[in-house]
């Protein structure tokens, strides 16, 4: 697989990433009953660990140079 997630949409991915799993796990944030939805936080940091977004090679899409390829 091609790498197409560049390193400032790896930081974005990982700060999101954990922000949401900081709301999943209630750490500082409120209990509201939706905290299970920051769950969906594993799938940015997965994509940010790993290099690559599947969504992005549906789309043909790249935050990459082309010298990470």
């Amino acid at each position: 697989m091609i790498k197409n997630v560049g390193t400032i949409d790896r930081v974005v991915r990982i700060v999101v990433g954990l922000a949401m799993l900081a709301y999943a796990l209630k750490l500082g944030m409120p209990e509201t009953g939706w905290n299970w939805v920051g769950w969906i936080g594993v799938v940015p940091l997965l994509t940010a660990i790993v290099g690559v977004c599947p969504l992005y090679s549906i789309l043909g899409v790249s935050s990459c140079s082309t010298a990470h390829k």
